[in-house]
């Protein structure tokens, strides 16, 4: 028999992946609790047994999409040099925003359901600690120019943001995507200290 904590675990599990289902096809908006503990086979009164409503769920959601993020961005090129592994994470980053579960949850309804703050809050944990990793490693090594590791984060961190939301609303997101790793890599390649050849 399952211990309590191993019931609680597959219960919470199970909420998140079917409202997360719910949410990437119709939308917060258009999700109802009780279309969640239909899906998930589950009376409303579990549902709040582990969230306070529909609001956290989404939040647990979102974290869980975050996480998923950031490690493709911090997987990526991982045997590389630091300077391919930061365009490469970079062009992670875009790319798994052009997909449509993502866009839908993370850039779409997260931040009308819970704000920019805690949008924030939760991208600093993920995806923008890697991006910190990698412009310090690369300032230490001498290829970027030596200044202040978070205000460029949060720089390039929110340009990025704001192409990732521009490219949800792309007609052709594939072409401009190519667009948007090119003109992202030469905004990096610009803040390369003079003399230092591009990485290939």
């Amino acid at each position: 028999m399952p211990t309590k904590a191993q019931q609680r675990e597959e219960t919470t599990r199970n909420l998140v992946a079917v409202a997360r289902s719910l949410f990437a096809t119709k939308g917060y908006g258009q999700v109802s609790l009780a279309e969640i503990v239909a899906a998930a086979g589950v009376s409303k009164g579990a549902l709040y047994h582990y969230f306070t409503g529909k609001d956290q769920l989404f939040r647990a959601v979102l974290e869980q999409v975050h996480a998923e993020v950031a490690e493709r961005v911090g997987g990526a090129a991982p045997d590389a040099d630091a300077w391919t592994q930061l365009v490469e994470g970079c062009t992670a980053f875009l790319t798994v925003t052009t997909e449509p579960e993502i866009q839908r949850i993370m850039l779409v309804d997260a931040p009308a359901v819970l704000g920019w703050e805690t949008w924030r809050e939760l991208d600093a944990t993920a995806s923008m600690r890697h991006l910190a990793e990698a412009l310090t490693q690369l300032i230490d090594e001498g290829v970027l120019i030596r200044q202040p590791v978070a205000p460029l984060a949060h720089l390039l961190s929110g340009a990025m943001n704001e192409a990732a939301a521009w490219l949800a609303g792309s007609a052709d997101p594939g072409r401009d995507l190519v667009d948007t790793v090119a003109a992202l890599t030469r905004m990096l390649e610009a803040m390369k200290v003079q003399g230092r050849p591009v990485s290939t």
